[in-house]
């Protein structure tokens, strides 16, 4: 990953941009890292990884659950708490 400041991604914003479509760029302010220019292929890929991976834990939490005979609408209680 490369890294730049913030007062230089100000001045090179057209060129960051281009350059963050092959690999992301760290923005740095007060020698502090505070954001990642990527692109959006590479947004949509982290955000899909992210997804999968939460639907393969619930789907690891529901058949735990089944296994130990914890029926679905217990599941769902601590979700719907608030609704009471």
């Amino acid at each position: 990953m490369k890294n730049v400041t913030a007062t230089e991604a100000k001045k090179r914003l057209d060129a960051i941009l281009d350059e963050a479509q092959r690999c992301p760029i760290v923005i740095s302010r007060q020698d502090q890292d505070i954001a990642v220019v990527l692109s959006l292929r590479a947004y949509e890929r982290l955000r899909a990884g992210c997804v999968q991976a939460f639907l393969d834990l619930r789907n690891h939490v529901a058949a735990q659950a089944a296994a130990n005979g914890i029926p679905e609408e217990r599941l769902a209680e601590p979700l719907t708490a608030d609704e009471r």
